[in-house]
């Protein structure tokens, strides 16, 4: 472990969410007009799905949120407790403890803002073989206020804080914290790290996505994210290097490092773009037997990622732990783990 880990090295920010994750069929995600490999909003026809996974398919309730799956996998890397930080809202409920007791056996800071106006936000995990859809219905995540990060505790968590991560599903929540927290990144030459998330994020939130992209330091995204990202701004290209490049090549602010654009592929290769050049990385080839599902990998391939990062690894040894780490969480049902991780370099 790196002597310079310290608490609160990490902050991230998204939303708090309890994944009610079950096997169904591809009836059921017709019927509420899903698509694997998916992740959207809930809307008004979905508001029946969560008490049907609940009554009928035998769901597991497993801690979630894709930010706090991230943390909450940095922190099992780490020797150190609270080490990471995170901020999201919560209702003050029974899945908020749910969450909370999950977060701190984790070893994670959390800094939940609580509300009583909404429920704690919820996920839908629909597992059909190997894929997963995922249908987020954000509740108390959608009150997070801006009032939060002007308590002078969290505050000082921000200020203290040396490397950033925020989810693009936030920018749905509250846009104005992220462009805050962004604008600090840059002022005090802090690491700003941000996810595109979904594909509708680059596609219905094209404004604040843009907004917020001048100052983001490292982007991680998918193929299906990358594709429409590409679509949305017209680069006339459906070459992923291509459109890595073109990304990482977009107004940045902070010219004191270029910005890295990282593309995961599923099973295919890792794209990286780094000083303007793309370089691929095999991922590890799992039997299928041993594939339970696909919840959560993207996000433990960042988590495996920053574990590296904030130790000051090479960003070689970054991937090869986000590698490592997303492979051993599609053996395991949603975002969960045993044990000590035994990655080595």
């Amino acid at each position: 472990m790196a002597e310079n880990l310290r608490e609160g090295l990490l902050l991230g920010m998204g939303n708090p969410l309890l994944d009610i994750s079950a096997t169904v069929d591809k009836n059921f995600l017709e019927k509420y007009d899903l698509k694997a490999n998916d992740a959207i909003l809930a809307e008004e026809k979905h508001k029946s799905l969560y008490d049907e996974l609940i009554n009928l398919y035998n769901a597991n309730f497993i801690a979630g949120g894709s930010v706090q799956n991230t943390m909450r996998v940095t922190q099992w890397f780490l020797e150190k407790s609270k080490v990471a930080s995170y901020m999201g809202c919560v209702g003050n409920d029974k899945y908020s403890k749910i969450l909370e007791e999950r977060a701190l056996t984790n070893g994670l800071n959390i800094c939940y803002q609580y509300t009583d106006k909404e429920p704690t936000g919820t996920c839908a995990v629909l597992i059909t073989g190997k894929e997963r859809s995922l249908c987020a219905n954000l509740a108390a995540a959608n009150c997070f206020s801006s009032s939060h990060i002007e308590v002078p505790e969290n505050k000082k968590l921000i200020e203290n804080a040396e490397y950033i991560y925020i989810s693009g599903f936030f920018l749905t929540v509250n846009p104005e914290v992220i462009q805050t927290v962004a604008k600090h990144a840059y002022e005090n030459n802090k690491m700003f790290m941000m996810n595109l998330s979904a594909p509708f994020i680059p596609d219905l939130f094209k404004k604040p996505l843009e907004d917020v992209l001048p100052y983001v330091d490292i982007l991680f995204g998918n193929e299906a994210e990358a594709d429409v990202f590409a679509k949305v701004h017209d680069f006339k290209t459906t070459d992923r290097k291509e459109i890595a490049l073109k990304i990482s090549r977009m107004e940045k602010i902070n010219e004191r490092r270029n910005r890295i654009v990282i593309i995961t592929q599923g099973s295919g290769p890792i794209l990286l773009v780094k000083d303007n050049v793309a370089t691929e990385y095999p991922t590890t080839r799992i039997p299928e037997e041993n594939v339970v599902d696909t919840n959560g990998a993207g996000d433990a391939f960042v988590g495996g990622f920053l574990a590296q990062l904030i130790q000051g690894k090479d960003i070689e040894i970054c991937i090869k732990c986000g590698i490592w780490a997303a492979t051993q969480i599609v053996q395991t049902s949603g975002c969960t783990y045993d044990g000590k991780p035994d990655f080595k370099l």
